[in-house]
């Protein structure tokens, strides 16, 4: 297991179009699906694309070794600084790189008019309220978060019911047009006159024509 020097420098900047790719497989390593929140790649680029001076990184000899993303929200006369998502790798954690983070982030927010922050953490997880709550942040709320599972609701059964009957059609419909030719059986050649009747109307079987329309 590799150790970290103390004295080795750790960089923040702003995130760059190539940390995109970095920070999101960091995050989904990080945030799994058991919590309250859902970490998808649109989290990052959404908030690179509309707050890049509030998303950052962190690195250490080129390496990436956490960032955060935050963003500013106007309401009435209060401007908020809000960090929706901080993570440190595994191999950094303990180190200083949340602080360093939350301190610049915090930092440009005030510059641009910010004096209330928020964050929000899953309740359960001891180690951010511990480091939060050592940066300032208090008053602490919790959320009640209820979930359903929508693959019991009726509505969901009647749609993979209709889903179902519907797939079911196209494919009777599929075995149809194998069944039917596209066009009529080729015969043998007759008269102009004939021949353009059976094109005009292929419905028409030749056991139809009558003696008087064959040619003489």
């Amino acid at each position: 297991m590799s150790t970290f020097d103390e004295t080795e420098a750790i960089y923040v900047r702003e995130l760059g179009i190539d940390d995109i790719a970095p920070v999101y497989h960091l995050g989904e390593s990080l945030f799994t699906s058991d919590l309250y929140r859902t970490w998808d790649e649109w989290e990052v680029i959404g908030l690179y694309n509309t707050d890049p001076e509030y998303c950052l990184v962190a690195e250490t000899d080129g390496e990436l070794a956490g960032f955060i993303l935050g963003t500013i929200i106007t309401k009435a006369s209060w401007t908020y600084g809000y960090i929706l998502w901080l993570g440190v790798s595994p191999k950094y954690q303990r180190r200083g790189v949340a602080d360093k983070l939350v301190d610049k982030v915090v930092a440009r927010m005030i510059e641009d008019g910010a004096r209330f922050m928020l964050v929000d953490t899953d309740p359960t997880n001891t180690s951010a309220l511990k480091f939060f709550s050592r940066k300032g942040f208090g008053n602490t709320r919790q959320h009640i978060f209820l979930s359903m599972n929508l693959s019991k609701h009726e509505y969901y059964g009647r749609l993979i019911d209709y889903e179902h009957q519907k797939a079911e059609r196209a494919g009777y419909r599929r075995c149809l047009r194998r069944a039917t030719p596209t066009h009529p059986a080729i015969r043998a050649r007759k008269a102009d006159s004939v021949a353009n009747e059976v094109i005009l109307n292929p419905l028409v079987n030749e056991s139809q024509i009558t003696e008087d329309q064959s040619p003489i």
